[in-house]
This record gives C-alpha cells, structure tokens and sequence, in this order.
C-alpha cells in the first residue's frame, strides 16, 4: 500500500508512469494520458495522504506494486 506522499513526488511518479502535465483545469489540476485525465490535488503544505493517494491510483488504474516500483 502506498505511504503519504509530497505533491512534487506525486507528480514525478505520474510522469515516470507517461502522464503529461500537471495542467490547471477548475479546481483542480489534472494529468492527462492520452486521451486519459486524472486529477491530482492542489499544491499544500502538507503530505498527500496515502488514503487519497490511494483513491487517485485507483482512479488512474495504477496498482499499488506498480506504483511503488516507480523510483
């Protein structure tokens, strides 16, 4: 299961993962793959919880082992 996570990792890890971005949409900024969105939260000064890490991955269709295999 993934842990809690900065915003800047979350980000490298999608791009390693072939997301382009982040671009602002809204609220929210999102990552595309394709023709694939995903959205990501806004910049904070706290970690990612590995809850909602866990949503966003879910979201995204990536599995945990793929996820952590990403350096």
């Amino acid at each position: 299961m993934p842990k809690n996570t900065s915003w800047r990792k979350l980000v490298q890890k999608f791009r390693q993962l072939g997301f382009d971005g982040p671009f602002s949409g809204g609220r929210h900024l999102f990552m595309s793959k394709g023709e694939f969105k995903v959205r990501i939260p806004n910049p904070h000064q706290s970690d990612i919880s590995k809850s909602l890490l866990s949503e966003i991955l879910r979201q995204a269709g990536i599995s945990p082992k793929d996820w952590d295999s990403v350096k």
